[in-house]
């Protein structure tokens, strides 16, 4: 019996040693190529905006105010359209965390610049926050 199973597990042991290697080819669209070489291209370009340098986004922690967050992504982007109605100058930034949207606005590098739009957005907007994240620095 013992001599049986020790032939069973040396046949099936064999076997697992003599497959051989395959051969993985990989077949790929041509316009994949060009897409990664527009995303190059695009990202190359300079573009000038507030917050660029020389074409490049500087990114640095700083605050904003979060004016609206709820479940509903139409009411969030309506209310996006509102407040960008009503401060056309200032970016707005929508973020989804599951399963709330935010918005959140303003680009402040310090949080007494961000309480100044609080305080002037209190009556409007009733809910509102500061974060410090994140943000496109603005010009100086």
């Amino acid at each position: 019996m013992k001599t049986l199973f020790t032939f069973i597990i040396c046949c099936f042991s064999f076997a697992g040693f003599a497959q051989k290697r395959g051969e993985v080819v990989i077949v790929k669209d041509p316009l994949v190529d060009s897409l990664i070489e527009k995303r190059i291209a695009l990202s190359k370009k300079a573009v000038p905006a507030t917050g660029h340098r020389n074409g490049a986004i500087v990114s640095q922690m700083g605050f904003r105010v979060q004016v609206f967050y709820g479940s509903d992504r139409r009411k969030t982007f309506n209310e996006q359209v509102r407040f960008k109605s009503a401060y056309p100058k200032l970016n707005t930034y929508i973020t989804y965390k599951e399963p709330n949207y935010y918005l959140r606005v303003g680009d402040f590098r310090t949080r007494l610049e961000a309480q100044r739009l609080m305080n002037e957005l209190r009556s409007t907007f009733p809910t509102l926050f500061i974060f410090r994240e994140k943000i496109n620095a603005p010009r100086l």
